[in-house]
């Protein structure tokens, strides 16, 4: 058997808006949108540089439908790299660019293949003897069991599964195209490259079934490096890396203060922290998420001064390194002491309702208004997201706070 590298990656979700971070800071959120596109340059680069005989995406190239052509024009470009260096490239539709999604189109370089989606198809690499089999996505959601369709695989020769799917279930990833390990492994396949889920996962060694997880983090559930997976293969064994090519990561950092520490001495403690996570970003922005804990006396303060003291901890976070910007500062705090008299005279409830404890009928009273808020927003990719960038438990809480901060001033 030949010798050969290749690379899997799947999930680019070119074009995604990250609307999550649009709500909150339209400057984060152009950071972001840039790494995905400079992600998948990084990931051509390595391709070239390490002379691979292939290249294969595992679905999701997309975020969904273009708002204009631009997108398509990038990934022609980025494809052209890839047929000037000679590298023939696979790619197969998942749900985010399924047949019916994607209305636009670029005609893309001779090099690009693209896997039927009406039922299976291969594509066979004579001089390598690989073939590669897969099924793409028609509609946005695959309910079925693709891969026990697929064909036999050709007697001889390396043969590669490519398939977008959940498997028996990855949350929070939708149950597309679900199927086992053990479906997989009826086919007799070599390798299985597959895509949807966006973390790294090494499902099955026998054979090997990998997600490479997605290319670029796009929220803060998504942390930690992203990247693709170079496989070798070499008289018959079959080995595999990762290839880091994010550009942006999100990071989350939990501060706990002490209860007699005012604001200046709660920005000196962030900054401490701070220090350590400055050393870790290996060069690259972050979209950090500061969560603040412990028991304080200042807690009103703080939900009085909420939108100034934010101002504050990105002011912190910038005096530690120029790239990390704050996607949230979640303030969990409670309160130190309970005070006589101020709030909890006027208002009757201070220890009485705990903040993460609501009578339901409020939270779904909460829930219904921000349902007719959320209806007034733009739709589209990304309408996923929390329409007030939290859920209703959150906001009431915060609500609460400043009625009380509020309430004490008065008093």
């Amino acid at each position: 058997m030949t010798s050969f590298r290749f690379i899997h990656a799947a999930d680019l979700h070119l074009g995604s808006p990250f609307q999550g971070l649009a709500l909150k800071d339209a400057s984060i959120a152009e950071i972001f949108i840039d790494a995905s596109r400079k992600a998948l340059s990084t990931l051509v680069d390595q391709a070239i540089e390490r002379r691979v005989d292939f290249f294969i995406v595992a679905g999701d190239v997309y975020d969904g439908d273009w708002k204009d052509n631009k997108i398509g024009l990038f990934f022609n470009r980025e494809m052209a790299r890839l047929e000037r260096a000679g590298i023939p490239v696979f790619l197969l539709k998942g749900n985010h660019d399924a047949e019916s999604v994607i209305t636009r189109t670029i005609t893309l370089p001779k090099n690009v293949s693209d896997f039927p989606v009406a039922r299976p198809g291969s594509f066979k690499l004579e001089h390598l003897k690989v073939a590669l089999h897969g099924q793409g996505f028609a509609e946005r959601s695959a309910n079925e069991n693709l891969a026990l369709a697929y064909p036999k695989p050709e007697p001889g020769w390396f043969n590669i599964g490519v398939l977008h799917t959940s498997l028996t279930g990855r949350e929070p990833h939708a149950p597309y195209a679900p199927c086992s390990v053990e479906d997989l492994r009826s086919r007799g396949y070599d390798y299985w490259a597959l895509g949807h889920v966006h973390d790294f996962e090494v499902v099955a060694e026998d054979p090997l079934v990998v997600f490479p997880g997605n290319l670029q983090g796009r929220s803060i559930r998504e942390q930690g490096a992203k990247g693709a997976v170079l496989v070798t293969v070499e008289d018959g064994r079959v080995t595999h890396e990762r290839i880091i090519a994010d550009s942006a990561r999100f990071a989350e950092l939990t501060v706990t203060v002490e209860p007699d520490e005012n604001i200046p001495a709660i920005l000196r403690r962030l900054e401490q922290a701070l220090e350590a996570v400055a050393e870790q970003m290996e060069g690259r922005p972050l979209a950090l998420r500061i969560r603040l804990t412990g028991k304080s006396a200042h807690r009103h303060e703080l939900a009085a001064r909420a939108e100034d003291f934010r101002d504050e901890v990105q002011g912190a976070c910038h005096r530690c390194h120029a790239d990390i910007w704050l996607e949230k500062l979640d303030v969990r705090l409670v309160a130190a002491t309970f005070a006589a008299g101020g709030a909890q005279d006027l208002l009757g409830f201070e220890g009485l309702m705990p903040i993460t404890d609501f009578p339901p009928e409020l939270i779904a009273d909460a829930r219904s208004k921000i349902a007719e808020i959320a209806a007034r927003l733009p739709g589209g990719i990304g309408a996923g997201d929390l329409a007030l960038g939290d859920d209703a438990e959150t906001l009431l809480a915060e609500a609460r706070e400043l009625l009380l901060a509020r309430a004490s001033r008065a008093g």
